[in-house]
């Protein structure tokens, strides 16, 4: 996977990274900890990961995610508003028409950045549509299982990915 290709690469050179952003606006959301995306593989494809800690901020509508190595090297600045969405890292900065294309080309897998803001609070993003299940509930073709601090996102069409994160403030497992 590009991201856990690029985040091994800079954690061990350790010294390519991004310059550190300027701390957010006090009224801007932020959420931040953990995360981890695995690809299933098939017969043909071997099965991909990546994990990094994120913050996230902002919301669906405008906002940014920065993904952070175990060192603490900033690698991955995305940044969106409407019709802009941008992924900087110490190579270059890539501009993209949405932000699932962006984290196709990040994880190799569409991921619904937008929802996550509602999904890592444990509740459904109101933008659509989510029927309960006994664990949790299912939107946009992804079953997700909250267990605050921590969130478990599959997406039921394959291949089938795998996000697991966890938010700060909790010592309970890795994602």
């Amino acid at each position: 996977m590009r991201l856990a290709t690029a985040l091994l690469a800079l954690a061990l050179t350790g010294c390519a990274q991004l310059p550190k952003s300027t701390p957010p606006a006090t009224t801007e959301a932020r959420l931040s900890g953990r995360i981890s995306v695995t690809v299933a593989g098939d017969v043909h494809n071997r099965g991909t990961g990546g994990a990094a800690s994120f913050e996230l901020f902002g919301g669906p509508e405008a906002g940014r995610l920065e993904l952070t190595t175990p060192l603490g090297s900033l690698v991955a600045r995305a940044a969106w508003r409407p019709g802009l969405v941008t992924l900087q890292t110490p190579n270059e900065e890539r501009r993209f028409d949405d932000l699932d294309a962006l984290t196709r080309e990040l994880l190799g897998e569409a991921v619904p950045v937008a929802a996550l803001f509602d999904w890592l609070q444990a509740r459904p993003w109101p933008a659509a549509p989510h029927e309960k299940t006994a664990s949790g509930f299912e939107q946009l073709g992804w079953r997700i299982e909250p267990r605050l601090p921590a969130l478990v996102a599959t997406r039921l069409a394959a291949p089938v990915v795998t996000l697991r994160a966890k938010l700060d403030g909790s010592d309970e497992g890795t994602p």
